[in-house]
């Protein structure tokens, strides 16, 4: 159940996990658990820290940023923020989409225009990581090129790695022009 939730909103998330147990509740319920589910995992980050950078990131992001491309973060989390502070990352993106000033969450590609517009770039000239199945299906829902993460992604990206690690740069970037 937890590859369905990945990538998708608080309320996506949690009308997917309800419908996977078979379960309906009030909207007064629905609603608190939708706050209780947050405020789990807003726990579950009082100890997140520099150490908690998936391997490789810091290297992308620091050759992204040599090559000067503009960087832009396309969560579905409303805790985004939070976590880029305690990761320290805050500073490598210039902008962050709002996901709750877009219509549709993933698999709709709102958040992914939005992080397009937070850094004037054309969609086309774009290149997005995710780890999803929701996530990649937005990304080329926006016309842009995806890059997977883990088997989720792999069945529609462009380009797939297994980890964050084996992310290679050069490779995306050739398999990007070639496929323009």
């Amino acid at each position: 159940m937890l590859a369905q939730t990945k990538g998708l909103s608080r309320v996506d998330s949690l009308n997917a996990i309800l419908s996977g147990l078979n379960l309906t509740v009030s909207e007064e319920e629905f609603a608190r658990l939708a706050d209780e589910k947050n405020d789990l995992y807003r726990q579950s980050l009082a100890d997140l820290n520099e150490q908690g950078i998936l391997p490789g990131i810091s290297e992308l992001l620091a050759e992204l940023r040599k090559k000067d491309f503009h960087l832009a973060l396309a969560s579905a989390s409303h805790n985004a923020p939070l976590i880029l502070e305690k990761l320290g990352l805050s500073d490598s993106f210039e902008a962050i989409a709002d996901p709750r000033k877009v219509g549709h969450g993933k698999p709709a590609p709102d958040i992914f225009l939005a992080a397009a517009k937070g850094v004037n770039c054309k969609l086309e000239d774009c290149i997005a990581f995710e780890d999803s199945a929701a996530g990649i299906t937005a990304i080329k829902a926006a016309g842009s090129y995806a890059v997977g993460i883990g088997k989720q992604a792999e069945p529609n990206a462009d380009i797939c790695f297994p980890n964050t690690a084996s992310a290679d740069l050069d490779e995306i970037l050739n398999n990007w022009q070639e496929n323009k």
